[in-house]
């Protein structure tokens, strides 16, 4: 029996999606300037020197921590990757 042959298309078969960034990029244009506006808000009295791991810090700290009746889950973590975003062109 002969063994299947591979097929070699020079495609890349598979690719590395950051899900925080599809995530900001799928929401309505309106939205994703809203939340990079919280973001630099954030940022501008969290972490003044805007520095990248400052940036990081928020952003983790909005996505693992605690919620509370003003921000729920969904809110939150689309809010984190806005300062993810910013952290990158830092």
């Amino acid at each position: 029996m002969e063994r299947p042959h591979r097929q070699e298309t020079g495609r890349p078969t598979g690719q590395i999606v950051d899900f925080d960034e599809a995530m900001l990029d799928a929401c309505p244009a309106e939205d994703r300037d809203n939340l990079l506006n919280e973001a630099h808000l954030l940022a501008s009295v969290f972490a003044p020197g805007g520095t990248r791991a400052d940036l990081q810090g928020i952003a983790a700290q909005l996505s693992g921590g605690v919620r509370d009746a003003e921000m729920g889950r969904h809110h939150a973590r689309r809010l984190a990757a806005a300062p993810k975003r910013l952290a990158r062109a830092a």
